[in-house]
């Protein structure tokens, strides 16, 4: 089994207010169907007893597809691989959400000491340590907010999201969120791109750890 030490912390989040008006500046509000004032009044009740933690947008009202183009990695803008066109299908699977448009994320971990690790290693390691994996709307909410929390040789897989097939097993792929080489179908124009695609759920990754939270809530 893989190093199980414990990864390093992350930086603390911008106040609740800065993210809510951050994500009225890229328009996801609009993407939500909600005025910009429902966000920002979410926001100043939440911050009056949350710390560090992650405004996010249900994946109902904001799925990973409209969310990924707004990522920016080194100038550049985020994207969809070409074979993942089913990115919305992917819903929560272990994790349940708030039955609210808007709430909150707290406890984020980009899951390090678990790079090298496959997905069916990663999510009962998890459990145990009492954490849940991050969804895919998730995963970008926190790049969005944080784009340093997204390095070349420490990205991370958001395992929470999973694609249940019409024969009601799992699909074998796994999102993750990374930096693009540029290489192949990516286009050499998005080369240090944020790129939102899948890995399979028994492979291993040298340079992705599993991104996970200790709560959610309103």
């Amino acid at each position: 089994m893989p190093d199980t030490s414990a990864t390093a912390a992350v930086r603390p989040l911008p106040p609740l207010a800065a993210q809510a008006e951050h994500l009225i500046r890229l328009g996801v509000h609009e993407l939500a169907g909600m005025p910009a004032n429902e966000l920002r009044g979410f926001a100043v009740d939440a911050g009056r007893g949350d710390g560090d933690a992650l405004l996010a947008v249900h994946p109902d009202r904001a799925p990973a597809s409209a969310l990924a183009p707004l990522l920016r990695h080194d100038g550049r803008p985020g994207f969809v691989v070409t074979d993942m066109a089913d990115v919305d299908r992917f819903a929560p699977d272990t994790v349940e959400l708030p039955d609210a448009p808007l709430y909150l994320v707290t406890g984020l971990d980009r899951g390090d000491h678990m790079a090298n690790w496959s997905p069916d290693e990663a999510l009962p390691a998890l459990t145990k340590e009492g954490r849940t994996p991050l969804l895919l709307t998730e995963g970008i909410h926190w790049v969005l907010q944080q784009p340093a929390v997204l390095e070349r040789n420490h990205c991370f897989m958001t395992i929470g999201s999973r694609l249940r097939k019409a024969n009601g097993t799992m699909d074998a792929r796994t999102p993750a969120i990374w930096i693009s080489n540029g290489t192949g179908r990516d286009g050499r124009e998005r080369r240090n791109a944020p790129k939102v695609g899948w890995c399979w759920w028994g492979n291993r990754h040298t340079w992705l750890g599993f991104a996970s939270a200790t709560s959610r809530r309103q």
